[in-house]
């Protein structure tokens, strides 16, 4: 039996039990920071961008796992969908946007700014240049640039589009009501989506079913039921048919990273062992394995993991293409990777903390105008509003698993 199995009767929510859901994960943000790091490494030593020469004869024992360093987004990706379920938890849509973008922005907007004077000041590394003007800058500030056809600022931001989606589709979530049926409903309708997608020529479908990235998500959703009540056949159905579905798009992910010549001369193992290995240890932080990791530590690392993933990319292979012939190759990369932490907590702390609160305080406002200004509903057409309205949903007899609808403050692994 593992420790959670047998601790939430049937049809309760694990708030039920005694058991606090929203309790802080610090598994999860040892995941994050681990994720982030072998970005980071694909980066500085999977690629070639920053010396000029194959990385191959500068790092011979590192190379080979920094190659599939990439995979670190598949890992991020799973767990957004773990926390984005789990933060939104008795939330109305407002108030999902406000926590979204007072912690999305901030430690974005610092990135670009920063990200933007070191390329214009050392514009040593062509490839890195994806925005030809300044208005391409400003759009980037809009976190929209994916879906204008403008460049990434830094490239690393396509994968913040792909997050915005994520967020869009889930909005409807939240605005019939976060629980355990709509939950599993989304997951349904988003994999049949997800499959339709690549047999039709209906683009809008393509761009926001995700193909690639939703069985990630999907299964980071799952994941968290499976925290947030008990695990039951079906979740694990859900968790590997989207496991199986990722198999399916390695080899395209691995031509789109490492390109068509070193991609198909590489097994496709390694790739799916790490994808493996990072589904196993979100279902370890699903099931209360990692319940006992208590280190107060991983709290920051988890904290800065988002500003050093905005902030890595460009900056760094631009200082390490600029000191690549004064510092020797190891300790180069071991020393801009302590400034990008450094740097990260900076923001963190500088930038992201007081901004977030700022934005945070005004955006509520902002839904406030709206609730104030929206007419009240026909008397008899609110019943069983749901988490709209934050009040507590009774469930039926025939109310299926976790029907039970809390309003409760959700903690998240992600500062929010």
């Amino acid at each position: 039996m593992h420790p959670r199995e047998g601790s939430v009767m049937p049809g309760f929510s694990r708030a039920s039990s005694g058991k606090e859901p929203g309790a802080r994960l610090f598994a999860l943000d040892g995941i994050r920071i681990t994720a982030a790091l072998v970005v980071v490494l694909y980066h500085y030593i999977g690629l070639n961008s920053a010396w000029d020469r194959s990385t191959a004869e500068l790092f011979p024992a590192l190379r080979p796992v920094a190659l599939f360093g990439w995979l670190g987004v598949e890992i991020f990706f799973v767990v957004s969908g773990f926390v984005i379920c789990m933060s939104v938890w008795g939330r109305t849509v407002g108030d999902f946007a406000v926590s979204r973008v007072s912690r999305l922005f901030p430690a974005y907007w610092a990135g670009i700014a920063l990200t933007a004077l070191v390329l214009w000041f050392l514009p040593e590394v062509q490839e890195l240049r994806h925005t030809e003007q300044w208005s391409d800058v400003l759009i980037n500030l809009t976190m929209m640039q994916g879906g204008l056809g403008v460049g990434h600022v830094d490239h690393s931001y396509w994968t913040l589009f792909v997050e915005l989606k994520f967020y869009a589709l889930f909005a409807i979530v939240v605005l019939c009501g976060v629980t355990y049926r709509n939950c599993i409903l989304f997951c349904g309708v988003w994999t049949l989506a997800a499959i339709a997608a690549p047999t039709t020529d209906f683009r809008l479908l393509h761009f926001f079913a995700m193909p690639q990235y939703a069985p990630y998500f999907i299964a980071g959703i799952a994941f968290y039921l499976m925290h947030r009540y008990r695990p039951t056949m079906l979740l694990w159905a859900i968790v590997g048919v989207q496991f199986l579905i990722a198999q399916h798009y390695v080899r395209g992910r691995m031509r789109m990273n490492l390109g068509l010549h070193l991609s198909e001369q590489l097994p496709t193992w390694p790739a799916r062992l790490v994808i493996a290995v990072g589904f196993l240890a979100i279902a370890a932080v699903a099931l209360g394995y990692l319940d006992r990791i208590q280190w107060r530590w991983l709290k920051t690392a988890g904290a800065i993991t988002y500003p050093l993933y905005i902030i890595h990319m460009a900056i760094g292979i631009t200082l390490i293409h600029h000191f690549r012939d004064r510092v020797p190759p190891l300790p180069l990369v071991a020393t801009v990777t302590a400034a990008m932490l450094v740097l990260a907590w900076l923001i963190h702390v500088c930038v992201e903390r007081p901004l977030s609160k700022r934005l945070r305080v005004g955006m509520r406002r902002g839904v406030e105008e709206i609730r104030r200004n929206t007419p009240a509903p026909v008397s008899g057409s609110d019943s069983g509003s749901g988490s709209g309205s934050g009040s507590v949903s009774v469930p039926n007899a025939r109310a299926p698993l976790g029907e039970l609808h809390v309003r409760e403050p959700a903690l998240s692994a992600f500062k929010r």
